[in-house]
């Protein structure tokens, strides 16, 4: 097992500097668009992984938060679970600093870098719980993709398009059925096995942040789908 901890650490070093270098590197390709671009192009490579990890991980989709408050399975250390978490930490951390240097400070998404931190912290630290932390890597990132393309749409020059328009709608969507109808039921599960209190903290403390993305994203998809198109006619 001390084994296993060190390789866990070591991916989060390794990994929060390869990000950093990422980076750099893709500032250095796309110097031309601004920073928050860069940033989401690496955003979406991460999503891309860890849901296709996370997925992997699964030990058997009839119940794929199982099994629950337990150490991995030989199945999921099969398919690296731990550097899996481990993977997508090193991603939180980094993207948590490079956001420190944005011009425009989201503190919502700060927040939410920061719980998820913990989350995975936590399950490091506990050495359980690791069925109910990838289920929510999975809920939280499946959505990802599409919400950083709707903004990378924007800035190469498709905004207010149809195809803009087509990512809003599947964002949306993806991230109503991913946090808002499974996002409670794992809640549930994870409240009521016999998971460490700290992760049952935050896993509704993710919730709660997943709900008030929805009822930003609720009011965004209202003003999209039925706002008022403008009038070509001039005023006399």
């Amino acid at each position: 097992m001390e084994e296993e901890q060190i390789r866990v650490v070591k991916i989060i070093v390794i990994g929060v500097i390869l990000w950093g270098v990422s980076f750099i590197l893709t500032r250095r390709i796309f110097s031309s668009y601004s920073f928050d671009f860069s940033n989401r192009l690496l955003s979406t490579v991460h999503a891309t992984v860890a849901v296709t990890l996370a997925t992997f991980s699964v030990q058997d989709w009839s119940c794929p938060v199982c099994p629950r408050a337990s150490k991995p399975s030989p199945q999921q250390m099969k398919y690296k679970q731990m550097d899996t978490m481990a993977f997508s930490l090193s991603y939180m951390i980094y993207d948590l600093i490079c956001c420190q240097f944005d011009q425009v400070i989201s503190m919502d998404n700060a927040v939410h870098h920061f719980v998820s931190i913990l989350g995975f912290v936590a399950g490091f630290a506990y050495q359980k719980s690791g069925s109910e932390i990838i289920a929510t890597l999975w809920i939280a990132e499946i959505s990802s993709p599409f919400y950083h393309l709707r903004e990378i749409l924007k800035e190469i020059g498709y905004r207010d398009t149809s195809v803009n328009l087509a990512a809003d709608v599947c964002f949306a969507t993806i991230f109503t059925l991913a946090r808002i109808v499974c996002g409670p039921f794992l809640v549930y599960v994870s409240l009521t096995a016999d998971n460490p209190i700290f992760i049952k903290a935050m896993g509704s403390g993710l919730q709660l942040v997943s709900i008030f993305w929805f009822y930003k994203i609720f009011g965004m998809m209202r003003y999209k789908l039925f706002k008022k198109p403008k009038s070509n006619k001039k005023a006399t």
